[in-house]
């Protein structure tokens, strides 16, 4: 049985003649019949009475709802995928990282929202290895993540890298690791944090470093939220590893401190050089064809690297104030 057989039976069954249902199918009147007989064939009854009119036989009346449900849900469905090639989607789900979503990703929502105006956006702010679950799963069409090689090498994977940049340590002001300018990790080390819990990017990059150096890992508190890092720390006794992209408004804060990593190793540790982070762009091959998630794939890689090297500019008020921190 094909569908071509079923939408033939309709086309007889509402027009009630052989000829006039393939004129309105656009085929010939014996490639209509032969339709009929195949599937009469394969139902094992007959479904119209041959004479002057095409009448239903009792077979085909009980046939004919079932049939008209079959070819409705068929057109909607290929009006469906009409629509989301030609960009006609109700909405694009993101799911980006804590730090991306207050300070380098607005400009970019802003621009896809008045060139999609139809498509709702939704912004879903969540740790990598969470966001990059949800992307598999189908919940999210985009995600922006630090990297995590091992959720992001399957074949129908799309990763574009945005940038790197470096983690830092946020203290109170008085703050016994604020009279560093660049902190020895062997003094780091000596500090309770204040960390994010698992299923964040962040907290295993951070435990894989201190259990690479051999070192204990004081994690005193976990939070999800900028927010609370900066309101943790600010207390004075917890310090945070935190990446640049989220100590844009800690570096604004004067009763904060920001302070870089020493990169030479002292102490006999393992491992003190500096930290850094991978940011990346992931969907799959299959939505990478949709206009308007390739649309916001493309304002991604246009605005967020320039948004970040003007941040690294000589000439940036961020790198100033990070200079006199």
């Amino acid at each position: 049985m094909r569908l071509e057989q079923l939408q033939a039976f309709l086309a007889i069954a509402q027009t009630g003649s052989f000829q006039q249902a393939a004129r309105t199918s656009g085929v010939t009147q014996s490639t209509i019949s032969r339709q009929i007989q195949a599937l009469e064939a394969d139902l094992g009854i007959e479904l119209f009475h041959r004479s002057s009119h095409a009448k239903l036989t009792l077979g085909g009346e009980r046939l004919l709802p079932r049939v008209r449900k079959i070819c409705q849900e068929w057109q909607t469905a290929t009006e469906e995928l009409a629509d989301l090639i030609a960009g006609k989607q109700p909405q694009l789900c993101i799911a980006v990282i804590h730090s991306l979503c207050g300070s380098y990703l607005p400009p970019v929502l802003q621009k896809f929202c008045h060139d999609y105006p139809d498509v709702q956006l939704r912004v879903t702010s969540l740790g990598s290895d969470r966001a990059l679950k949800v992307l598999k799963d189908g919940m999210v069409d985009l995600a922006i993540v630090m990297n995590n090689r091992f959720l992001t090498t399957s074949r129908e994977m799309v990763v574009e890298v945005l940038f790197d940049e470096p983690i830092e340590v946020l203290t109170a002001a008085n703050h016994p690791l604020a009279q560093y300018e660049f902190i020895p990790w062997s003094e780091l080390i000596r500090y309770p944090q204040v960390v994010f819990k698992d299923g964040y990017g962040m907290q295993r990059l951070i435990q894989d470093r201190f259990e690479r150096m051999e070192a204990t890992l004081q994690s005193a508190l976990e939070v999800n939220t900028l927010d609370a890092f900066r309101g943790v720390v600010r207390q004075g006794e917890l310090i945070a590893l935190l990446p640049q992209s989220a100590l844009l408004e800690a570096r604004l804060d004067p009763t904060l401190a920001i302070r870089s990593l020493a990169s030479n190793h002292t102490n006999g540790l393992a491992d003190g050089s500096s930290l850094t982070r991978r940011v990346v762009m992931v969907t799959t091959q299959d939505r990478l064809q949709i206009p308007p998630i390739k649309h916001f794939w493309q304002l991604v890689l246009e605005n967020i690297p320039l948004q970040i090297d003007q941040q690294r500019s000589p000439l940036s008020p961020a790198i100033l104030l990070d200079n006199v921190s």
